[in-house]
């Protein structure tokens, strides 16, 4: 289906250049087995919209949700990434997301936690090709190693449905640091044994 025509000024950019699908392929440093979807309408749909640039116009995979209109992901990375733009494909219909909020390094979110203020979010465009990006706050999503993102709402319908999310930006192997061993003296200094010896009093039974 070709766009409707219904987007309008805001905070993102089209954008389609060869690069996208090396661009956008944060997908790779998902850990998709502890990734989660609440209130998906059928378990594990959630972690399909995460695949790669050249499959994100099949509309035969996508996530739907169950009891109302809302979807909430938590997405842990294997690594750290600095994240720099993302995507949201959807049905050119009122099942698209009309709101995404975006929650750095909060793992483990469940809907009574967003009503916290997000680091970031965006008002959503009808976008069923691909062709909007919305930039992120580099600074703020800088050294990332949990996402959460929070669709309240979309443009009317009872559910929501997302075909694709796509993820822009660059990462890095997590540090893992070592426990610090400290090696302390186990003979005691003799000078300050002297110097304890004014202040001990030895009482006589």
């Amino acid at each position: 289906m070709a766009p409707h025509g219904r987007c309008c000024e805001g905070d993102h950019q089209h954008r389609e250049t060869p690069e996208m699908g090396v661009e956008y392929s944060l997908y790779t440093k998902i850990d998709k087995n502890n990734l989660e979807c609440l209130n998906e309408a059928s378990e594990g749909t959630g972690k399909t919209v995460f695949k790669p640039w050249e499959e994100r116009l099949n509309f035969e995979i996508f996530v739907e949700s169950d009891a109302d209109e809302e979807l909430l992901f938590n997405i842990p990375f294997t690594g750290n990434v600095k994240l720099k733009g993302i995507i949201i494909i959807g049905e050119d219909a009122d099942t698209h997301p009309n709101k995404v909020r975006m929650f750095k390094n909060r793992p483990g979110m469940t809907f009574d936690d967003v009503n916290a203020v997000p680091d970031q979010e965006f008002q959503l465009h009808i976008d069923n090709s691909g062709l909007l990006e919305y930039a992120t706050k580099v600074v703020t999503f800088n050294s990332v190693h949990h996402l959460t993102l929070h669709f309240p709402s979309n443009f009317g319908a009872e559910t929501t449905r997302i075909y694709y999310i796509g993820l822009r930006g660059e990462y890095s192997e997590a540090h893992h640091h070592g426990v610090t061993i400290c090696t302390y003296e186990s003979r005691p200094n003799i000078a300050d044994h002297e110097k304890l010896k004014d202040n001990v009093t030895h009482r006589v039974q």
